[in-house]
């Protein structure tokens, strides 16, 4: 992973839990939590996926479903 790639995953991580507290009202403790310990940010993480440079509200859609449903519904992954 290069430098320019850890940065991309690093903005995504802070959108996601941004767009958590502010769309789903939990605590940003609450939504970090949610997003570090989520599937999608393991996908996140393995830069072969390419998730790191999609748009913020795609992987938020992601990460919903992950959360409603329990797991990753998006088979592309």
């Amino acid at each position: 992973m290069n430098k320019v790639q850890e940065q991309l995953i690093q903005f995504m991580t802070m959108d996601l839990v941004e767009l958590l507290t502010t769309t789903q009202g939990v605590g940003y403790d609450q939504a970090m939590r949610a997003v570090y310990d989520s599937e999608v940010y393991a996908k996140l993480l393995d830069v072969e996926t390419g998730l790191y440079s999609e748009s913020p509200a795609y992987v938020f859609g992601l990460l919903q479903d992950e959360l409603n449903f329990g797991h990753l519904v998006q088979a592309e992954i």
